[in-house]
C-alpha cells in the first residue's frame, strides 16, 4: 500500500493548515495510510543539556507524541487511516529517515513565502527535502 507522510510543527499551524487537506486528498486518492510526522529537536550540546532534567528529552517525546495523536484524532477525517510519529533531532534527516520508515511513495509539507535573510542563513526545509528524498515531495504553498 502507498503510504504518505506528513511532517507537521504542531507549534506552528503554517505547517499544516493547507498541507493536511492536501495530504488527506492524496491519501484518499490513493488509498494510503497517512503518516503524520512531528520532530522535537534535539538539544545535543553538553552545556545546554546540563540545564534540562535528566528525563527531559523522554518526556518531550512523550509529550509530542501525545499531542500529535490528539492532533491527528482532531484534524484527519475518519475515512483516512493514519499513524502517528516522532522523531528526535535534526528535521531534515529525521523526515527523510521517517519516510524510508514507513516507505512513504510521497512526502507532503508545507513552504511559507520565502524570506531572503532566513533562506540565506538558514535555508529551507522544503528545498533540502526535495533534492534529497528519494520518493516525490508535495510542497504546498500556504
Amino acid at each position: 500500500m502507498p503510504d504518505i507522510l506528513l511532517a507537521v510543527d504542531l507549534n506552528h499551524d503554517a505547517s499544516w493548515t493547507h498541507a493536511l487537506p492536501e495530504a488527506v486528498s492524496q491519501a484518499r486518492l490513493r488509498g494510503a495510510v497517512l503518516h503524520l510526522l512531528a520532530i522535537v529537536p534535539d538539544f545535543g550540546m553538553t552545556m545546554v543539556q546540563d540545564y534540562f532534567p535528566a528525563d527531559f528529552e523522554k518526556k518531550a517525546l512523550a509529550k509530542a507524541h501525545e499531542e500529535l495523536t490528539a492532533f491527528g484524532t482532531a484534524h484527519v477525517p475518519g475515512d483516512v487511516a493514519w499513524k502517528a510519529h516522532v522523531g528526535h533531532g535534526d528535521i531534515d534527516r529525521e523526515i527523510l529517515r521517517a519516510a524510508e520508515a514507513t516507505q512513504a511513495s510521497l512526502i507532503v509539507m508545507a513552504s511559507h513565502p520565502p524570506s531572503e535573510l532566513r533562506t540565506l542563513l538558514i535555508g529551507s526545509h522544503a528545498d533540502r527535502i526535495v533534492h534529497r528524498a528519494p520518493v516525490s515531495v508535495l510542497v504546498v504553498r500556504g
